[in-house]
């Protein structure tokens, strides 16, 4: 004769009986705030964050006092470039050679360089340029031209699309590398600023091995202080 079963697990708590906590709430993550810039700086246990809206902000905002073997993140928003961080460099020391690689750049920036170079702030500047900049910004292309000539400098025009400042200082080094060229676009950024100075030599080194497509390029490449 078989025999029926009937079992009612209506109120029967499953991960109760085997011990199981249910699963908490999940935190809420807020919104990245928009319109700011968030800076990360790690060194060993010491960490450093800064918020700002806009470039000028920024510069006011962060008072870094650089060292060899730092190494500063940023995630921006807003008109901040990467000429942003080669003026925060600028207010620390002057710079005496600077190998500039960018797709494009703005003309203003130019004119800032030949400015800082007429003070004294500013040694020799190299530029390294995409084929698209003497095309599509010949007035640009005629003001480095220019430029070159009073600092003993060189443009490079080649098929670049690398956004890399590599500086040497009097007091450190650095290399800026960044997705922005140098000419402000209202997007979002991310910008590495490492101070080594064997890091340095090492891109200027690379820099001076590209072959250009233009031939008017002004100085013979720069070798960087390591080899003088």
């Amino acid at each position: 004769m078989d025999e029926t079963f009937n079992f009612n697990l209506d109120d029967f708590d499953l991960a109760a009986a085997l011990g199981i906590e249910e699963n908490p709430e999940p935190e809420k993550v807020p919104k990245p705030e928009q319109g700011s810039i968030k800076v990360s700086h790690r060194m060993g246990k010491r960490q450093i964050w800064r918020k700002a809206a806009s470039e000028a902000a920024l510069e006011q905002a962060i008072d870094w006092h650089w060292q060899e073997g730092d190494c500063y993140h940023c995630f921006s928003f807003g008109d901040v470039d990467s000429f942003t961080f080669f003026k925060m460099v600028l207010r620390q020391q002057p710079i005496t050679y600077a190998a500039l690689s960018t797709w494009c750049m703005a003309g203003e920036d130019v004119t800032d360089l030949r400015k800082w170079h007429e003070r004294g702030l500013v040694g020799r500047v190299d530029f390294f340029v995409g084929e698209i900049l003497r095309g599509s910004y010949p007035d640009v292309y005629s003001a480095i031209l220019e430029f070159i000539d009073e600092c003993g400098g060189r443009i490079v025009t080649f098929r670049n699309h690398a956004k890399v400042m590599a500086i040497e200082g009097e007091r450190f080094d650095c290399l800026i590398e960044s997705s922005a060229n140098i000419n402000t676009n209202p997007r979002s950024e991310n910008t590495v600023v490492t101070v080594d100075r064997e890091l340095v030599a090492e891109y200027i080194k690379l820099f001076s091995e590209i072959v250009p497509f233009n031939k008017d390029c002004g100085a013979e490449p720069y070798r960087g202080r390591a080899e003088k």
